[in-house]
């Protein structure tokens, strides 16, 4: 087993343990959850807990084939174009997931899976724009074309991350604001140290999900160029 494939190893068991330990204090854990005027809220509120935090991990993802793109420009480096594909794959995976608890969120607060609020909109279009990078990466068979066209996209399309986060802030929403004020609406706040503990350790849960999922793709897509060298110089040769 290679040092990179034990580092993988021991992220992904690090992983495991904090989603069970992330797991127990969702469910047995956290106290009930009251609104302002003291009435228990209904028990999908606590799919927030995961919801924001991979809805923020989602941008952290976004934003590291941002700062990749940019490297990949600047310096023509095959590992930065392997980190930007990498962080694409599992950010638009996170962003699926934002889309799909967000709507399970709305139907039992709303009625309805979707209504066109400015967050969803928002939410919406940077998971489109993500999935438009991989079908672009998909139709390109020359790398280094492939690699510069997707790195000017990956650039132009992080324009969607702060779109979609500071929607609430600045335009009236339906969305939930849990910290911090908007625009023409009232601000919202988790209060008690068990729902705060509670929701950083969904984050550490999720952050270390992540970075897994990133060092797997990060590896399988260092083979894959390993094996392609070789069939290029078997070829050649």
């Amino acid at each position: 087993m290679t040092s990179s494939s034990r580092k993988i190893g021991v992220m992904a068991a690090a992983t495991a343990g904090v989603m069970l330990l992330a797991t127990y204090m969702l469910f047995f854990y956290l106290p009930p959850i009251r609104d302002e005027s003291g009435e228990v809220l209904s028990g999908s509120f606590r799919i927030f807990f995961f919801h924001m935090p991979i809805a923020i991990i989602s941008y952290l993802a976004f934003g590291i084939l941002f700062v990749a793109s940019i490297l990949y420009l600047r310096e023509k480096s095959l590992k930065w174009d392997i980190y930007a594909r990498s962080a694409a794959e599992v950010g638009t995976l996170f962003a699926f997931l934002v889309l799909v608890t967000g709507s399970i969120w709305a139907k039992d607060a709303w009625g309805w899976y979707w209504i066109w609020d400015i967050r969803l909109t928002t939410s919406l279009v940077l998971f489109l724009v993500y999935l438009a990078y991989a079908m672009l990466r998909k139709s390109l068979d020359e790398s280094e074309k492939r690699a510069r066209l997707s790195a000017v996209f990956g650039i132009l399309g992080f324009m969607s991350v702060p779109l979609s986060f500071f929607s609430i802030r600045l335009w009236r929403s339906a969305h939930p604001l849990m910290f911090g004020g908007n625009t023409g609406g009232s601000g919202g706040g988790l209060e008690g140290t068990a729902l705060q503990l509670t929701l950083i350790v969904n984050f550490i849960a999720y952050f270390l999900l992540f970075l897994t999922l990133f060092s797997v793709k990060v590896q399988n897509e260092r083979i894959e160029e390993e094996l392609d060298a070789r069939k290029y110089a078997e070829f050649e040769a």
